[in-house]
């Protein structure tokens, strides 16, 4: 038994969404010891996208799915053992979340707006290596509850600075 590996549940490496040009617009990745600094989790997302020509392949011993929009290209990363067909779920997943949260206007410009609810998408997808939903619906409204419930929903940043310097102030008074 030498030849086969542990089960695991920490089945996703990293999730990415980069624009036409390479460039990364939201990741995340999940195992530290694979990418230890910023610069080579760029070289290879230069490798990633330089090679989106197949939905499934493999770099250095990664097994990459990945899907296209547009002007967005989605990644999602696991190990060279892991089965494709559950990274492609959770590909789904992120991709039809993502097309919920954005109304079906899944293009950069669109996405850079509502930045702050993709990053809740991708937390609620996968936590820690952990795929924890990959029906993207659900995945959708857990993060519009999310959105509705926060206190600074439709404030700029001065309105809060504004608010927590009034808080401050009386609780200072008190």
């Amino acid at each position: 038994m030498s030849g086969l590996f542990e089960p695991t549940l920490y089945m996703v490496k990293g999730m990415a969404i980069l624009d036409s040009d390479g460039n990364r617009l939201l990741t995340k990745y999940y195992d530290p010891t694979i990418f230890p600094s910023v610069k080579e989790e760029k070289k290879f997302e230069k490798q990633l996208f330089n090679r989106a020509n197949a939905e499934i392949t493999m770099i250095n011993r990664l097994t990459c799915v990945y899907r296209s929009n547009v002007d967005l290209y989605f990644y999602v990363i696991g190990s060279s053992q892991e089965n494709e067909l559950i990274l492609q779920s959770v590909l789904n997943c992120l991709y039809e979340s993502v097309s919920t949260i954005l109304r079906k206007n899944v293009e950069k410009r669109t996405l850079l707006d509502n930045l702050d609810i993709i990053m809740l998408a991708f937390d609620e997808i996968c936590d820690g290596g952990i795929p924890l939903e990959t029906d993207p619906q659900v995945v959708a409204q857990r993060v519009s509850l999310r959105v509705e419930e926060s206190p600074f929903n439709d404030q700029t940043v001065t309105q809060v600075l504004q608010s927590a310097r009034e808080q401050l102030k009386w609780s200072l008074l008190k």
